[in-house]
């Protein structure tokens, strides 16, 4: 497992608390993701004050997922390699640098698609190594118990959540008729605070193998080790469904929501403003969902409550897509980002639980690879979709292909065949898988 000493150990494995080393990452996802959500609805809409091509659009959203195909397995190697928390404080000392030199650049008069674009996919570069870094530690300090882990996660989740969507977005599409280049240089402002705040934990975050395969591990190549990871993923039938079924949703979601700012301004009528409050109509059903995935769960099963998840958020979307009156497409962007709550936080749980200690960074960004993989292509199909028949034909899409990925997980993610890989994940015959 990875090597980790909390400020108060007893506290650490008290069920009701999860510590203090777990309240310092809660802590710094807070303040950044505040900067993030700001960031989040100020890039589309200066790419709609640079163009209206709904292709260029969608490139932009398309762009920032692209490095979990480009580089996200080679993040997963490193992290299995350094410590986790000095990787992560320093990759957000890194996106504070590229997103005030975005910011320099907007207050110069010098933004450009292309620019924009390079923007996102180095901010997205950093978001493969800190999301697994963060992923692999959470375990560590919180344990694996499933219970621990969907408090610890929805927790994480809710709390980005209300920065990335409830606080942010309103806040930056408010700034940004005002001022274009305010809401990166908060986003900056916050990313600092952040690796402040990761820097402060006590103690070692390094994956530590038992045994001979620490000696093995060192002698190595990072291709080895990427390999490693990509073959675990491979042969674990369960996560490499949910894998497949992720990339399905997030193709579907992307070829609807890449063109959010359009559909708000064209088919809803609605400004700067206007679209910050619809983010944060969808922040509100997303927050809902990751706090109670734990109790949907619970009530349902794990994977029964993933399927529901999948079907109300294919309804939602499909009603969302094809309405001009505002209640009715926030309620229905809240209802389907509370579906896609709930369906993150046990998925994400799951993926912890049922991972080795010493593969989590490889494992979560091989898995992120497949299933992030579908945004950039679903990004340019709903732009071309978009070019051709309209914005509600990518949202018809999404809803099609979402009744598809839940067809799919009711094959394969059952409750007995989450209970037999529980079962395996619990005794390995290597205690270096432990």
């Amino acid at each position: 497992m990875a090597t980790v000493t909390h400020p108060d150990p007893d506290q650490a494995r008290t069920t009701g608390r999860l510590g203090a080393a777990f309240g310092r990452l809660w802590g710094a996802a807070a303040v950044s993701t505040v900067g993030d959500g700001m960031t989040l609805a100020a890039v589309p809409l200066l790419a709609a004050t640079l163009t209206r091509d709904p292709v260029a659009i969608s490139l932009v959203n398309g762009v920032s997922f692209l490095p979990w195909v480009v580089v996200g397995l080679l993040s997963g190697a490193l992290v299995d390699r350094w410590d986790r928390r000095r990787t992560m404080w320093t990759v957000d000392l890194v996106r504070a640098v590229v997103v005030a030199g975005l910011a320099v650049a907007v207050l110069a008069g010098a933004a450009s698609i292309p620019l924009l674009c390079a923007a996102v996919f180095l901010l997205g570069c950093g978001q493969t190594l800190f999301d697994s870094a963060a992923q692999a530690a959470i375990p560590a300090v919180v344990s694996r118990d499933p219970a621990r882990l969907h408090k610890a996660n929805g927790r994480m989740i809710g709390t980005q959540t209300i920065g990335q969507s409830f606080i942010g977005p309103p806040v930056g599409g408010a700034l940004f008729p005002l001022a274009h280049w305010v809401p990166f240089a908060a986003d900056a402002v916050s990313f600092l605070s952040s690796s402040a705040l990761v820097g402060s934990l006590r103690g070692r975050f390094e994956p530590a193998a038992a045994g001979p395969a620490a000696g093995r591990a060192h002698r190595r190549s990072v291709r080895t080790d990427i390999a490693e990871g990509v073959r675990w993923l491979f042969r674990h039938r369960f996560l490499r469904t949910m894998a497949l079924t992720a990339c399905i949703l997030n193709f579907a979601g992307a070829a609807a929501y890449g063109l959010l700012v359009l559909f708000a301004q064209d088919r809803l009528g609605l400004g700067s403003l206007g679209f910050g409050l619809l983010l944060t109509a969808e922040a509100v059903g997303a927050l809902a969902g990751s706090l109670v995935a734990g109790r949907v769960s619970r009530r349902l099963g794990t994977t029964r409550a993933m399927a529901a998840a999948m079907l109300v958020q294919a309804a939602a979307v499909a009603a969302f897509g094809t309405t001009r009156a505002i209640p009715v497409a926030a309620v229905a962007a809240a209802v389907q980002a509370g579906a896609i709550g709930v369906w993150n936080v046990l998925g994400q749980s799951l993926r912890q639980e049922l991972t080795p200690s010493r593969l989590m960074g490889r494992v979560v960004t091989s898995f992120r690879m497949i299933g992030l993989g579908g945004i950039p292509l679903g990004a340019l199909c709903g732009g071309f979709l978009a070019r051709g028949y309209g914005l509600t034909a990518g949202y018809l899409l999404a809803a099609a292909m979402g009744l598809l990925a839940a067809g799919l997980a009711a094959v394969v993610l059952t409750e007995p065949a989450l209970a037999a890989a529980r079962a395996a994940a619990a005794g390995p015959a290597d205690p270096a898988d432990r």
